[in-house]
């Protein structure tokens, strides 16, 4: 899961991450990355995230984003 997410957000952004980057303080994501973003992982892991749910806490690192998932998941 932690490849898939980097390779998606670095296809996105242009740019590499480490799974603890802040993604969102340090403006690799923005509002229209972080739709695609979201978009890619509905797709991969057949999960629905409501839009509340996107928020600095859920998304601004592969770290929380994987935790998140993982949440839907259970």
């Amino acid at each position: 899961m932690e490849q898939f997410v980097k390779d998606r957000i670095e296809e996105i952004a242009f740019v590499q991450v480490g799974i603890d980057d802040k993604l969102w303080t340090d403006r690799i994501l923005d509002s229209i990355t972080i739709v695609e973003l979201i978009v890619e992982l509905e797709g991969e892991y057949a999960i629905q995230i409501p839009m509340v749910d996107v928020v600095e806490e859920n998304f601004n690192s592969v770290r929380l984003i994987m935790a998140y998932i993982e949440r839907l998941k259970a």
